[in-house]
This record gives structure tokens, C-alpha cells and sequence, in this order.
């Protein structure tokens, strides 16, 4: 099943990292649909109204494929890397 992202500020960075210009603005709520399969993502731009009326579950097409490459690290999954806890207070025996 396709995945749904609606924050506009993701879509916009999805869209600079494949270096294309997308106008946003013509979408009153734009959502971004995609899957990935393998080492590509397969996505189109819906309307939120549109998607809600239909489901996410009838979603069953993709306008544009791209390389995972290019892509976010949130659509594969990853959140921000948590940072490692190192203890400053804890020495090292010599």
C-alpha cells in the first residue's frame, strides 16, 4: 500500500533533493503519495480532498518514479539518527 505525506515542508524537500520544480501552489492541500520498491520511489501529488474521498487504499497508480538516491531519508523509513549518549563525566582508567 501507498504511504500518504501531507506536511508541506517535507514535500518541499522531496522535491528540491530530485532537483525539479514543482509549483506547490496550485494544490489548495497537497499530499504526497509514494512507495518504495527496491532502490525506487514511485510517487504523485494529490489533493487531500480527493484522497480522503477515495482512500489511500485505492491508490493504485504513480505518476513519476526516482531513484531512493535522491530521496529523503524519511521516505525510507528513517527518522533523524538519534545522537549517541557519551558520558563526558566517564573516564577511562589509564
Amino acid at each position: 500500500m501507498m504511504i500518504a505525506e501531507g506536511n508541506k515542508d517535507r514535500i518541499k524537500e522531496f522535491f528540491e533533493l530530485r532537483s525539479a520544480n514543482q509549483n506547490l501552489r496550485q494544490y489548495h492541500r497537497p499530499v504526497l503519495v509514494y512507495e518504495v520498491v527496491g532502490d525506487k520511489v514511485r510517487f504523485s501529488l494529490w489533493e487531500e480532498d480527493i484522497l480522503n474521498r477515495y482512500g489511500l487504499k485505492n491508490v493504485d497508480g504513480w505518476d513519476e518514479t526516482e531513484d531512493l538516491f535522491y530521496c529523503p531519508d524519511w521516505m525510507q523509513g528513517k527518522e533523524e539518527e538519534e545522537e549517541e549518549d557519551i558520558d563526558l563525566d566517564d573516564e577511562d582508567d589509564l
